[in-house]
């Protein structure tokens, strides 16, 4: 039998989540689309994690393969690992997605189908734009938050972001994209960010172009708030100390 050409392939950061993992939407988003795979990484998880991925793997064997840590190393590491594993595949594009699908699957065509319009960029980034006609479903405080917080990044980073954290990501596989994830993260909470940094000092020197034509943020028209999300309050408090870290480590 001969198997289904695959376009993509997600890498799904997991830890901890034997009891929010929507399995039954991955089977049947697999089911409508052939040509998407998806990589999960079990970060160390101390439940039946393993055990759930294992399942679903069994249900889906040509589009699902599991990567295990041995410890919980934070999603930064998790989704590096992934995404170093992802790009030695033979796909067109690689990114990372988060497991509580917060943002729903249905998206990920619709970046393939942006992408195909913009071949230059390297990678693109959900934004939870709350715009009529789309279903942004975030808490008030969250949003405020994730407001003020993009505009300090931008401003201390030089970046015109208008989501900083969202985790819906689409990158081409190439070699220069794999250059992207060599060396561990500086920061722990800002990997994403940290991203496009890389993005920006790499395509910067190589084909001095600016960062606004290497990424393109993509208004998602479906968002929801998952509860059991692991980033408290005090996060986005640490998260200003790592800003001005990816400031001092990209400086130049």
């Amino acid at each position: 039998m001969n198997l289904p050409v695959m376009k993509a392939l997600l890498v799904i950061p997991c830890y901890n989540e034997a009891e929010r993992l929507p399995v039954e939407d991955f089977l049947e988003f697999n089911a409508q689309h052939d040509d998407i795979g998806f990589l999960f990484v079990n970060d160390g998880s101390s439940d039946n994690t393993q055990g759930v991925l294992a399942r679903l793997a069994a249900r889906m064997p040509a589009h699902c393969s599991s990567l295990s840590l041995t410890r919980n190393r934070g999603k930064a590491e998790a989704v590096r690992a992934g995404m170093i594993q992802a790009l030695t595949r033979e796909v067109e594009y690689v990114g990372y997605w988060d497991a509580d699908l917060s943002t729903p699957l249905d998206e990920i065509p619709r970046f393939m189908d942006r992408y195909r319009s913009m071949p230059d960029r390297v990678m693109l980034a959900g934004a939870r734009v709350r715009l009529m006609g789309r279903t942004i479903e975030r808490r008030a405080a969250r949003h405020f938050l994730g407001r003020v917080f993009a505009s300090a990044a931008s401003l201390l980073l030089d970046i015109r972001l208008y989501d900083t954290q969202c985790g819906a990501k689409l990158l081409r596989c190439t070699p220069e994209t794999g250059d992207l994830f060599l060396h561990p993260f500086h920061s722990r909470w800002l990997f994403d960010l940290e991203l496009i940094m890389r993005i920006r000092q790499q395509e910067g020197t190589r084909r001095q172009l600016p960062v606004d034509s290497l990424v393109y943020e993509v208004p998602l028209n479906t968002w929801r708030d998952v509860s059991g999300s692991k980033i408290s309050y005090p996060y986005f408090f640490w998260a200003f100390f790592d800003l001005l870290l990816l400031r001092l480590a990209y400086r130049h």
